[in-house]
């Protein structure tokens, strides 16, 4: 990653230039008087005392989240919880903003938002430059594929498996451009999907008029691993008579953060993440990063909110700020949960994500190996790391998922059901979990299969 400071990466948005009266004000609110605008040091929303972060203890990694204690948490990769640190940020951005919110916004917004992309670039990889700022995962994807350069007679290959917001996003596209779009089936019993079959059937897929490859690195529905580096070296192999090989595109949310690899090392041209799942981001947040020379192939769906586009609006002319900041949607968003995001992605560095991803990696693998003993319970993952993450999704014989999932709340498990054609019981093993907890929900399993 290229050497930013964030004076240089202010100035190379356009920020520094573009805003000169805000130069003053800056000053005028950078005093004390904007009334409870900074939380008191080591203090949490709640206003007690912050406990330290011992990254090397997991106990430690637990006490920084306020889940219930009476509960074990199976499903927090849904909709996540904020450990400590982001729930002090938010709070103190939000006291600034509640005591005075144009000034507290002034003086705040460019140096939170590059305090962002640095913290990301950091976790993910590439320039901080060029990773655009979003609410959601399924935002992100409308950005990207809402953006995308595409005419008729172009085409665009994804899996049978990806979500509806891929789905989606590429039909409304393709209705719009002319494009089509194809399906490809990577396995046909999950369980035993196999990475290089899943890399062959969808490399042998791709024609000459293939432009994106669009994949989802985790399912949500079974827990499969899409081995996106290998996906990624096969198509730079493959012979699709074009200048350069398809656009590969991932929606990776149940990757980033439950999985070692950054963004660069998989290979791929565009990650698509919202950061309030595996990460335990602030809720309603998300980003996606791009390969510098891939974001010339995308257009901004929406008007940016960022200077350099502000500046050609004004002079007439064309906007050169940064990709990740031109292809950021505008408007004003939750600015106390969007700011607070550098703070997850520095909890899960302090961590070490190969730490957090073996603490996933071992509960689930101890987890699908329990499920796996129990009489009539069929695991639908992957046993293989190699295909799966932190998603466990099983079925029984005697009772559906629904059952199992409402029978585990009264035993104090949280989990979930796959909301999709096929619906299985669904578990997430992460970092506010144990192996004894793993162990208990085995049992609880037993007795409601």
């Amino acid at each position: 990653m290229a050497e930013w400071t964030r004076r240089r990466f202010l100035a190379a948005s356009g920020a520094l230039a573009a805003v000169p009266a805000g130069a003053a004000l800056l000053g005028a609110c950078s005093g004390d008087d904007d009334g409870e605008a900074t939380a008191r040091e080591g203090e949490g929303s709640t206003g007690t005392t912050a406990a330290p972060l011992d990254p090397s203890d997991w106990a430690s990694v637990r006490d920084q989240f306020a889940i219930d204690p009476d509960l074990r948490h199976f499903a927090a990769f849904v909709f996540a919880s904020h450990p400590r640190p982001v729930r002090e940020a938010i709070e103190r951005h939000r006291r600034g903003l509640d005591a005075n919110a144009e000034s507290y916004l002034l003086a705040e917004e460019e140096e939170n938002e590059v305090a962002v992309r640095l913290a990301a670039a950091e976790h993910m990889g590439g320039d901080p430059a060029d990773i655009a700022l979003t609410d959601s995962t399924t935002m992100g994807l409308g950005v990207l594929y809402g953006g995308l350069r595409l005419a008729e007679g172009d085409e665009v290959l994804t899996t049978e498996h990806d979500f509806y917001s891929t789905h989606e996003a590429l039909r409304l596209r393709s209705e719009r451009t002319g494009a089509t779009v194809r399906r490809v089936a990577l396995y046909d019993d999950p369980a035993a999907a196999d990475p290089t079959e899943m890399v062959e059937r969808l490399v042998a897929s791709v024609t000459p008029a293939t432009r994106v490859v669009a994949v989802t690195w985790v399912h949500s529905g079974t827990g499969v691993k899409v081995p996106v580096a290998e996906v990624a070296a096969a198509l730079a192999d493959a012979d699709t008579s074009g200048d350069r090989p398809p656009l590969l595109c991932v929606d990776g949310v149940h990757g980033l953060g439950a999985e070692p690899d950054t963004a660069a090392d998989l290979g791929c041209d565009f990650l698509v993440s919202g950061t309030h799942k595996w990460l335990f981001g602030p809720r309603g947040t998300g980003v996606v990063w791009g390969r510098p020379d891939a974001w010339r192939a995308l257009d901004p769906a929406i008007p940016p909110f960022e200077p350099s586009s502000f500046t050609a609006w004004i002079q007439g002319g064309v906007p050169t700020g940064p990709a990740g900041f031109r292809l950021s949607p505008g408007g004003y968003h939750s600015a106390e949960h969007r700011w607070a995001l550098a703070e997850a992605f520095r909890f899960h560095l302090d961590i070490g994500p190969a730490a957090v991803a073996d603490r996933v990696r071992t509960q689930a693998t101890q987890l699908k190996e329990g499920l796996a003993a129990i009489p009539g319970v069929e695991v639908v993952t992957p046993a293989d790391p190699a295909a799966s993450a932190g998603i466990v999704c099983a079925s029984a014989r005697d009772a559906d998922a629904v059952e199992i999932v409402a029978g585990l709340r009264p035993l104090g498990f949280v989990a979930s059901v796959t909301p999709y054609r096929e619906r299985y019981a669904r578990f997430g093993p992460s970092i506010v979990t144990t192996p004894d907890d793993v162990d208990a929900l085995v049992e609880a399993v037993a007795t409601l299969a």
